[in-house]
Formats: C-alpha cells, sequence, structure tokens
C-alpha cells in the first residue's frame, strides 16, 4: 500500500463491480474498504468483529435482526453506524450508494455465517485498488 493521499471518489471512479469493496488503505490490522452497492447484500454475521458503515453518496437501509425483533436503520449521505458484532444483518440500496467500511484486515464481505450468496454480491476480503 502506498503511503501517498487517496482521493476516495478517483478510488470508487476506477471500478463498477456492484457489492465488490476495494481496499484504499489499511489502519494498523483493519481494512478501509469502499463499495458501490445497489440492490440487496445477504443476511449474514461477523461473529468476533463489528461493522463500520459510512456513506458516501445516496442511501443505504441495513436490516438488523436483533434480540428484541428485526428493524431496519436507514443512512443518508453522510452517516455511521456501527453493526456490532454477533448481530445478524442485511444491507441494501435501492437506488445505489457508495460506502466506507473499516473492519479487521481478512473479514469476509459475507461474515463467518450468512445465507446462499446470490451471484452479484461478491464473498471476498477486499481486493486492493
Amino acid at each position: 500500500m502506498s503511503n501517498d493521499p487517496i482521493a476516495l471518489s478517483q478510488a470508487l471512479a476506477s471500478f463498477d463491480t456492484l457489492w465488490s469493496p476495494r481496499i484504499v488503505t489499511r489502519v494498523n490490522d483493519y481494512d478501509v474498504r469502499v463499495a458501490k452497492v445497489e440492490g440487496e447484500h445477504v443476511w449474514h454475521v461477523h461473529d468476533h468483529t463489528d461493522e463500520f458503515f459510512l456513506v458516501l453518496d445516496g442511501e443505504l437501509d441495513i436490516a438488523l435482526r436483533e434480540a428484541g425483533g428485526e428493524r431496519t436503520v436507514t443512512l443518508a449521505t453522510g452517516s455511521v453506524f456501527t453493526v456490532p458484532r454477533g448481530t445478524e444483518h442485511k444491507p441494501s440500496s435501492p437506488s445505489g450508494a457508495s460506502i466506507l467500511l473499516f473492519e479487521p484486515t481478512g473479514t469476509l464481505t459475507v461474515g463467518d455465517r450468512h445465507d446462499e450468496v446470490p451471484a452479484h454480491v461478491d464473498a471476498t476480503t477486499g481486493h486492493a485498488l
């Protein structure tokens, strides 16, 4: 990884694949990833790590299955949300969004446990820019 500044707009312009994050930098043992999303991801759980979301553009919904039942949080541009470890969740974006994720290096995009992964979702630990 380079230690030069990275323009997130240029990083996002360098690829078109949806639900396929690119690693823009690393902070200690964490990846900073950007992704373009549209439609639905998959219900999944990260057993050992929280998952941080920042919406750079557009709107992202995150459905959560919690002890009290299901709920959905909606994140507008500039909003952040952290899904606690062990919480089943499903991101979606009907109109499309660009997001930034912060999670431990090697974390799978579909978590440790997940529903069947549809063809439009890239089950990856992130791709280099």
